[in-house]
C-alpha cells in the first residue's frame, strides 16, 4: 500500500509460486531465474521440485521477533 506510507515488496514470493510452474512448463525447464521490475526489485531463482517451488535469492532482516503460546484452550 505505498499511497498510505507502506512500502512495497521488493519481490513477491508468493507470485512466483504460481509464475514459476507456468513458465517452466512454458519453457521447458525446472529451475529459472526471476527478476522483478519494481521500484525495489530483486532476483530470485525458482525452481520445481516435484509439486513445489523452491525460491532463492537476497535477503535482509528488517524485524525479528517470538511469540508465546500457551498451554490454556
Amino acid at each position: 500500500f505505498p499511497a498510505y506510507g507502506i512500502d512495497e515488496d521488493p519481490v513477491t514470493g508468493s507470485a512466483h509460486t504460481t509464475l514459476t510452474p507456468y513458465w517452466a512448463a512454458q519453457l521447458g525447464k525446472k529451475k529459472l531465474s526471476a527478476q522483478q521490475l519494481s521500484k525495489r526489485g530483486g532476483r530470485l531463482i525458482c525452481e520445481l521440485q516435484g509439486d513445489r517451488t523452491l525460491i532463492s535469492g537476497q535477503a535482509i532482516t528488517y524485524l525479528t521477533g517470538s511469540i508465546h503460546l500457551s498451554n490454556q484452550l
